[in-house]
């Protein structure tokens, strides 16, 4: 399985250190969250160690070889990453979308072949967005439009899929649409992903591996049952909570405290 670390790692923005001598390595064939504050620093790791951009110190290194020695289009072959609230061309169809994700095995020696058409009908049927292949991707719900763009980085057949907040801006039944999307995907493919998520509860009821960020690095790390503790989510986070078991999943649920209406019983 294609494997993806970091050691040392330092990231920058306008003389601000956002992540410092950071040292990360990801479980390859799970799936990993990161969570964190606004503003700590989980969507410039995630553009960093896609190669998106250079770290000010240390190294993210892509089967044990520096990021930045690989070429472009060999990163594309391996990784894919979506950003947030991507945009696609207006009248750009959902199939044409789609095929962009084999761009990076494209070029003047390598036309158009039975193998891509394979793989774009496949990220299609996979995503269920067979039946609105040749619907606009404008023109498509909230829900339909996040899963075309999945079919795109499905489309590209990398051993590693990187999304920043997949979820945003999307109603709950379409949350868990996409997060069930992505965890069939893991358990069938057994590929690699790597997730920005805000809501705690989902991240732990979908992640192997959480990754908390705060103070410009890591601070805690593992499986959510292990690191996931209401001393973890105070120092994290700066709030209170009480912590309970998902009563389907096992997994750990957070009730934040703060002001709401009470409800007498």
């Amino acid at each position: 399985m294609t494997t993806l670390e970091t050691k040392g790692l330092t990231l920058s923005y306008r003389d601000c250190t956002i992540i410092k001598e950071m040292d990360l390595s990801i479980l390859p064939g799970k799936i990993t969250v990161f969570v964190g504050r606004n503003g700590c620093g989980k969507s410039t790791l995630l553009r960093a160690v896609s190669r998106l951009i250079k770290p000010e110190q240390g190294t993210v290194l892509l089967e044990g070889k520096e990021i930045h020695k690989w070429s472009t289009r060999e990163v594309a072959k391996r990784m894919a990453i979506l950003p947030q609230s991507p945009h696609a061309p207006e009248g750009l169809t959902v199939k044409q979308l789609v095929r962009q994700g084999r761009y990076p095995h494209q070029n003047f020696m390598s036309q158009w072949s039975k193998e891509d058409e394979r793989l774009v009908e496949k990220a299609l049927k996979d995503t269920g967005m067979s039946a609105l292949m040749d619907r606009s991707v404008d023109s498509l719900s909230g829900g339909q439009r996040q899963r075309a763009w999945i079919a795109m980085t499905l489309a590209q057949n990398t051993g590693i899929i990187l999304l920043d907040e997949p979820t945003t801006y999307l109603d709950l039944a379409h949350q868990i649409e996409i997060l069930d999307l992505l965890y069939e995907l893991n358990a069938r493919e057994h590929c690699t992903i790597i997730m920005v998520l805000h809501d705690l509860n989902l991240a732990c009821r979908y992640a192997h591996q959480i990754v908390a960020i705060s103070d410009q690095t890591v601070m805690a790390q593992g499986a959510p049952e292990e690191v996931m503790t209401t001393e973890m989510v105070r120092e994290v986070f700066g709030i209170e909570c009480d912590m309970m078991k998902d009563s389907l999943f096992g997994t750990p649920v957070f009730l934040p405290h703060g002001k709401g209406r009470r409800v007498e019983t």
